[in-house]
């Protein structure tokens, strides 16, 4: 077996070769590789098989859906490497052009960073997206996936790297790190001299360990308490397609809400409609209920008539840590609000600051929800669920980051790079 650090010497050596490399030869391996993904379809096909087997009674159901593979999901997956191919290449464009003292031509240009590594859980399409992102953007790629995922991704992989070498490309601008204990990770975190970014994917405790131990630069990406706050002034019915399609449309992701806020005024009408939408009627279409985690306002219009009907056993107290839990699952914490100032300031103290929304027919409220949130993405009459590389045009993403320096929001492209100054003069000294 390879080891990690034999990956990132190789890695570091092939780095040059691939900055250096022309778009139109960035493109053809990009598209051999989505080729190469199909062709390889059945044997990634089987290895995902090992996985879920493994991965049954060990993981929610929701989590095992991230986990699975289809040939859908495979082509999906082909697809956005053959987007990411189709964007302008984003090295060596000229972000800004002066002329400096005496005649001084100085060039602000875009150029790749080296080497990103990626350390993940257990999404294998996460695989392919980085490379791919990766690739276009001149970089040498080093991936750290889950155990759960391990047969998928190198199943992946090995397709991707097929695609390298049939457009001309070395092997070594992409690795897999066969080893998935903690001290990999931690060997990625600290490869000083070898990884010039590190790019964190997955959970709460995977991310805080990275921030935490890396002496390599790492960008943080979100864990995601996304907020949908319905105003006074909202639209009831767009409010409640809004909630469903943000909380249930495919709660395991990180740009699904994981909490409710209501302004009191609207609370008596919309929050028992919402249990309606959210509970009675997934039950009758045979879809999973959403457990709603009530605050005492919530909790004294849902179930202060003391009455108790079938989907009342969803309707439970929102305990201390409700509202700072990412469930990842059919639950939404539940709380009513004063004002809109009231809303910002929960989710000012709640919010990973990943995606937030109102829902308001009041001009006003949705510009002062715009102002107030400090979140990447923030919403006005829309789901969380957007926030996403592919729905914001940049083909696919890196990952979400919830920092604020060199990156913001969906990673794409663009946050691959950095940038370096070229200046061309003529014998120019300083006097």
């Amino acid at each position: 077996m390879i080891t990690t650090q034999e990956i990132l010497k190789r890695a570091k050596e092939a780095a040059p070769s691939l900055s250096s490399a022309t778009t139109e030869q960035k493109n053809e391996a990009l598209y051999a590789m989505a080729d190469a993904l199909m062709a390889g379809a059945k044997d990634i096909l089987e290895q995902n098989a090992i996985d879920m087997d493994r991965a049954k009674g060990t993981m929610p159901q929701v989590m095992l859906d991230r986990l699975l593979l289809t040939e859908d999901r495979i082509r999906d997956m082909a697809d956005g490497v053959r987007a990411v191919a189709d964007l302008p290449d984003p090295v060596g464009r000229i972000l800004n052009e002066i002329s400096g003292p005496d005649g001084l031509n100085i060039q602000k240009v875009s150029i790749p960073l080296g080497v990103i590594a990626i350390i993940y859980e257990s999404r294998p399409n996460v695989t392919s997206d980085a490379a791919a992102l990766c690739i276009k953007s001149g970089n040498a790629c080093v991936l750290r996936g889950g155990k759960e995922a391990f047969y998928s991704a190198n199943a992946i992989t090995d397709a991707l790297k097929e695609g390298l070498v049939a457009a001309g490309l070395s092997p070594d601008l992409l690795f897999l790190v066969q080893d998935t204990s903690r001290e990999s990770a931690t060997e990625l975190m600290k490869a000083k001299g070898y990884v010039d970014l590190l790019i964190p994917r997955g959970g709460a405790g995977l991310i805080r360990s990275c921030v935490e131990n890396a002496t390599v630069e790492c960008i943080k990406t979100g864990t995601g308490i996304c907020h949908v706050y319905v105003d006074a002034a909202a639209d009831i019915d767009k409010a409640l397609n809004i909630v469903e399609n943000a909380k249930a449309s495919r709660p395991s992701v990180c740009n699904a809400e994981e909490a409710l806020l209501v302004h009191r005024n609207i609370a008596p009408e919309f929050l028992p409609k919402l249990q309606t939408r959210l509970i009675d009627d997934r039950i009758a279409e045979g879809k999973p209920p959403v457990e709603l985690r009530l605050d005492e306002r919530a909790a004294e219009i849902l179930k202060g008539d003391g009455s108790e009907g079938e989907s009342d056993r969803w309707l439970t107290d929102a305990g201390e840590n409700d509202f700072d839990t990412e469930f990842l699952d059919y639950i939404l914490a539940v709380k009513v609000v004063d004002s809109v100032a009231d809303a910002i300031s929960h989710i000012g103290a709640h919010s990973t600051g990943h995606s937030d929304a109102i829902v308001t027919e009041d001009p006003k409220a949705a510009e002062a929800f715009v102002n107030g949130v400090d979140s990447a993405a923030v919403y006005v009459n829309a789901s969380t669920r957007f926030t996403d590389g592919g729905q914001f045009g940049l083909g696919c993403e890196m990952g979400i980051s919830t920092q604020k320096l060199h990156a913001r929001g969906p990673m794409g492209l663009e946050e691959m790079t950095s940038y370096k100054y070229v200046i061309r003069g003529n014998g120019n000294i300083r006097s």
